[in-house]
């Protein structure tokens, strides 16, 4: 198996992600990977909007990593917009026709088909929007010190 040069995450699921972190920034979106969204439930990639509006994209590597995820209609209720980002090789008829199409590599990618938009209530998205922060400044500060994560919350 031939590895990907050092500074790219091995995981090809987590390259799509970074692919995607990239094009999310390039659009004013701010995004965080690995995130929960509610108990139960870790989305791959979330982004804030400069509008606030929220997307999630899930990046499936594989014919059967999309065949075995059993959560993501569980997603659709956190965002006003959901994707599905894989790479060129991936049989896209897989995925459902509704959701947004993004195709990415490790350096960058492109939507493919932009979902309808399914607004969310005011107090989910206040609620969301929070998480969101805690969540990013939670990780700053473990990255300046990570020894101050050791402790309750």
């Amino acid at each position: 198996m031939d590895l990907p040069p050092a500074h790219l995450p091995v995981m090809a699921g987590q390259r799509l992600a970074r692919g995607v972190g990239r094009m999310l920034r390039s659009m004013g979106h701010a995004s965080l990977v690995e995130f929960i969204p509610a108990r139960g439930l870790r989305v791959d990639v979330i982004s804030l909007g400069p509008k606030g509006e929220i997307w999630i994209v899930e990046c499936k590597s594989s014919r059967a990593d999309f065949a075995t995820d059993r959560k993501w209609q569980g997603y659709l209720d956190f965002c006003d917009r959901y994707f599905w980002a894989v790479d060129a090789d991936f049989p896209i008829d897989l995925l459902p026709a509704e959701s947004g199409l993004i195709v990415a590599d490790a350096y960058g990618a492109e939507i493919q088909r932009m979902p309808q938009e399914t607004r969310l209530a005011a107090a989910r998205r206040n609620k969301l929007t929070r998480e969101f922060a805690r969540s990013a400044a939670l990780r700053m500060q473990g990255l300046a010190d990570p020894e101050s994560l050791s402790g309750p919350f």
